[in-house]
C-alpha cells in the first residue's frame, strides 16, 4: 500500500494580520428553537460590540472603538473575522452568522455573513470583501452560533483581523479565580451592604430545616433571567443562590424548597410589579418565603425614579406569607447601577441588601498583590451581563448574607406600616388585568376592544425556573391587526391610577397608539423607541381618589395599516 504523503511544496502561510478578540473562550449553550436546532444569540448593537472589544480585546483607541458601531466604518477597519468553536467529544457541523441591521427593517434588510464551521477548535476565517453587502446596512447587529440541536456546551472565540494601517493591542490572558482564597472571601464580604432585620430569613431557613415547604424566588431583569450564564437555567446566580440556601438549611435541592426564577430582560420594576402575582406567586398558587429583588441596573426605565421599586418592595413584604425580601444590586461593566437611588428603601425597611458593585468594582483595578481577585474580562459576558464566574460571585454574595443571618440572634419582625415610604408607594396595591381576567375584574365596569381582537405571539419569551425552553410573557394580550375598522380599545375603569402595558418592536409593520383618559390625550406610545420585542409599561393616569375613568387606546390614522399589541392594564383602585 502506497504511503500517504502531503504536498511536495506546501504553500507558505499567509502572514497573519494584526487582530484583537471580541470573544475569547466564551462559554455558550445554544437554546432550543422551534425547528429543533439550537442557537446562541449574542447581540452586538447599542454599544455592545464596542464594549466587548474594550473588555476582551484590550482595545483602547476611541476612534477604532467608535468605528465598530456603523457598518461602513466597521468594514473600513475590519478585514476579516476569525472564528473557532470548541466542544468536547466528536465535532459537529455548526454555523456562524454575523448579521448587520438595516435602515428600513432592522432585522431583515441588512447583510448576514455566514459560514459553516466544525466544532474542533480550528479557526476559520471569513474575509469581508468576499461577501455581497446590502445597500441598506446600518449598524452591526448580532452574532449567532447555530447548532443542529440545543444544549451543546462549547467555547467560542471571535477575532477581528485588521485592514492595513490599523494596529492592534497586545492580547492578554487572565488568571483563574481562586474561590477558596482569602482575597476572594474578603471580596465577597464587601458585598454585604446591610444585614438588616434577620427575623424573616431565619424563619425561612428554620422552616426548611424542619422539612416544611419553603418557596425561594428571584425577581428581576435579564441578569435574573440568567443572561450570560451557561447554561442559563443552572449557571445563573438565582439557581446557585437557591442551592446555597438549601445547603444552609441542610436540605436536598427541591426536596422541600421550591425554586422560582422570574427574570425578564430589559424590564424595570415598573413592569416587575405587574408580573409579580403571575410570575412569582403563580396567580396565588405559591406563597414565597424568600424573594430576591434585582432591578438595580434596569430601573432607569422606571418613570417614577424609585416609586415603583418602593411600591413593589412593600407589596411583597406586606403579603400574607410575610416573606423575607432581599435587595440585590448588580452592576454593569462601566460601574453603573442605581443602588444610591434605591438603597434608601432597604434602609427604611431594615431589609438585607447585597451590593455586587461594592464587592467587585474597586478590585477590578487592583493587581493580584494588592487584592485583585477577578478581572472585568472574567466577570462580564458583555457590557451588561455576568459570565458564569460573575453569576457565581453574585450567588456567593447572597449565600454570604444568608449565612450571616443564620448566625445572628433572632429579633422581632420589623413592621413597616408606620414607615413613610422613602420613594412613595402609590402603586403598592396595583394589580394586572389582561384578556384572561378582565371579565372577572370589578374595577373594569365596561370595555369594548373594537378591532383589538387578535392575539399576538410576538411577545417576549423567557426561560423560567429550570426550563431551557422560552415561555411567552404576557400571553393573554390583545392585538390590533392593522386592517382598519374600529381601531379603538375603550374601557371604563374605577381607579386612582392606571398603567398601560404593551409590546415594543423593531418591525416597521408595528405602529403607534395614543392613550386618552377622560377625553384628554395622555400618551403617545411608540413601540420603536426601545427597538426590540420587549414588554413595557407607562403610567396613563394617577392621583386623587378612585373614580370612574374613561380610557381609550387609539390607533392614529397614519398607522391603521400596522399592528399593535396591548398587554393589559395595571390598576390601582
Amino acid at each position: 500500500m502506497a504511503e500517504s504523503r502531503g504536498p511536495v511544496a506546501p504553500k507558505d502561510p499567509t502572514a497573519k494580520r494584526p487582530f484583537y478578540y471580541v470573544m475569547k473562550d466564551k462559554e455558550i449553550c445554544p437554546l432550543p428553537q422551534p425547528d429543533g436546532r439550537g442557537i446562541t444569540f449574542i447581540y452586538e448593537s447599542d454599544g455592545r460590540l464596542k464594549a466587548s472589544a474594550k473588555l476582551v480585546g484590550n482595545l483602547e483607541d476611541e476612534k477604532m472603538l467608535d468605528e465598530l458601531f456603523n457598518v461602513d466604518t466597521f468594514r473600513k477597519q475590519v478585514h476579516s473575522v476569525g472564528v473557532s468553536i470548541q466542544k468536547a467529544g466528536d465535532p459537529v457541523k455548526a454555523r456562524f452568522a454575523f448579521q448587520m441591521y438595516g435602515h428600513k427593517d432592522p432585522y431583515n434588510s441588512g447583510t448576514t455573513l455566514a459560514m459553516d464551521i466544525d466544532t474542533d477548535g480550528m479557526e476559520m476565517v471569513m474575509e469581508l470583501d468576499k461577501y455581497e453587502w446590502s445597500d441598506d446596512d446600518n449598524v452591526v447587529g448580532q452574532i449567532r452560533f447555530e447548532f443542529p440541536e440545543p444544549g451543546i456546551m462549547a467555547k467560542v472565540s471571535v477575532a477581528f483581523y485588521l485592514n492595513d494601517g490599523y494596529t492592534a493591542p497586545e492580547q492578554k490572558e487572565d488568571k483563574e479565580v481562586d474561590y477558596n482564597g482569602d482575597a476572594y472571601k474578603k471580596m465577597i464580604g464587601k458585598s454585604l451592604m446591610q444585614k438588616g432585620n434577620v427575623h424573616r430569613l431565619k424563619a425561612a431557613i428554620e422552616k426548611a430545616r424542619r422539612g416544611e415547604r419553603v418557596e425561594f424566588a428571584c425577581l428581576g431583569g435579564s441578569i435574573t433571567q440568567g443572561a450570560g450564564a451557561i447554561p442559563i437555567n443552572t449557571g445563573c446566580y438565582a439557581y446557585n443562590a437557591f442551592k446555597g440556601f438549601c445547603d444552609i438549611a441542610g436540605r436536598g435541592y427541591e426536596d422541600n424548597v421550591g425554586y422560582t426564577k422570574a427574570g425578564v430582560g430589559g424590564t424595570p420594576s415598573e413592569v416587575g410589579i405587574l408580573r409579580y402575582v403571575h410570575d412569582v406567586t403563580d396567580n396565588g398558587r405559591k406563597a414565597p418565603d424568600v424573594v430576591v429583588v434585582e432591578f438595580a441596573v434596569n430601573d432607569e426605565g422606571d418613570e417614577t425614579k424609585g416609586e415603583f421599586f418602593d411600591s413593589l418592595v412593600r407589596m411583597i413584604y406586606n403579603s400574607p406569607q410575610k416573606p423575607a425580601v432581599v435587595l440585590l444590586y448588580s452592576v454593569f461593566v462601566d460601574g453603573y447601577n442605581l443602588q444610591d437611588r434605591l438603597k434608601c428603601v432597604g434602609e427604611a425597611y431594615h431589609l438585607p441588601m447585597v451590593s455586587i458593585k461594592d464587592a467587585v468594582y474597586d478590585q477590578f483595578y487592583l493587581s493580584e498583590e494588592d487584592g485583585g481577585v477577578v478581572s472585568k474580562r472574567r466577570y462580564f459576558y458583555d457590557m451588561f451581563h455576568p459570565t458564569n464566574v460573575g453569576h457565581r460571585i453574585m450567588a456567593d454574595g447572597l449565600i454570604n448574607m444568608f449565612r450571616a443571618a443564620d448566625a445572628s440572634d433572632d429579633e422581632d419582625d420589623f413592621d413597616i406600616s408606620g414607615v413613610t415610604p422613602p420613594k412613595g408607594a402609590e402603586f403598592e396595591n396595583i394589580y394586572f388585568v389582561d384578556r384572561a381576567n378582565i371579565d372577572k375584574t370589578k374595577a373594569v365596569i365596561s370595555y369594548d376592544c373594537g378591532d383589538f381582537t387578535g392575539h399576538s405571539d410576538e411577545v417576549q419569551f423567557v426561560e423560567r425556573d429550570l426550563d431551557l425552553k422560552g415561555t411567552p410573557e404576557f400571553d393573554a394580550n390583545w392585538r390590533y391587526e392593522g386592517k382598519g375598522g374600529n381601531a379603538v380599545f375603550k374601557a371604563k375603569i374605577k381607579c386612582s391610577a392606571l398603567v398601560i402595558a404593551y409590546m415594543d418592536s423593531a418591525s416597521p409593520e408595528v405602529g403607534t397608539v395614543e392613550v386618552y383618559v377622560n377625553g384628554e390625550k395622555k400618551l403617545t406610545i411608540d413601540p420603536h423607541i426601545i427597538g426590540w420585542a420587549h414588554c413595557n409599561a407607562y403610567i396613563a393616569h394617577r392621583g386623587g381618589p378612585a373614580a370612574e375613568t374613561d380610557v381609550e387606546i387609539v390607533v392614529p390614522e397614519k398607522d391603521k395599516d400596522k399592528r399593535f399589541t396591548f398587554l393589559g392594564f395595571g390598576i390601582v383602585d
